[in-house]
C-alpha cells in the first residue's frame, strides 16, 4: 500500500527529500526558486547553469550532476537552447510541497 499526502506518494516525497539533503542541490534549488520568486515571468524566470557555477564555486560537471538529481526528483526542469541550459522550477511539485509543509 502506498501512502499519499497532498497528491504525492511517500516514494516521491522520499526522492524529493533525498535530493534536497545534499547542500549543493539545496543551494541550486534555492537559486532556481529565488529566480522564480523575483517576479520575472516564465520562461525568463529560469536560472542558467553558468549562473549556478559562479555562485556555488563548483565545476560544471558537478553542477550538471546535481541538476540531474533535481530533475529526477521532479523539483526542476531544464531547457536547452544551443549550448545554454536553463533550470526552471517545477511549479506543480512546488504546489505539492507548499501543501505538504503548509
Amino acid at each position: 500500500m502506498v501512502v499519499e499526502r497532498d497528491g504525492l506518494d511517500v516514494k516521491q516525497l522520499s526522492r524529493v527529500f533525498k535530493a534536497l539533503s545534499n547542500p549543493n542541490r539545496l543551494q541550486i534549488y534555492l537559486e532556481v526558486l529565488s529566480h522564480r520568486q523575483s517576479g520575472i515571468a516564465a520562461p525568463e524566470a529560469g536560472c542558467g547553469i553558468a549562473d549556478l557555477i559562479g555562485k556555488l564555486s563548483v565545476g560544471a560537471p558537478t553542477i550538471s550532476h546535481h541538476v540531474k538529481e533535481l530533475v529526477d526528483a521532479g523539483l526542476v526542469t531544464v531547457e536547452k537552447n544551443g549550448k545554454f541550459v536553463t533550470c526552471h522550477l517545477n511549479e506543480e511539485m512546488q504546489k505539492h510541497l507548499n501543501l505538504f509543509f503548509g
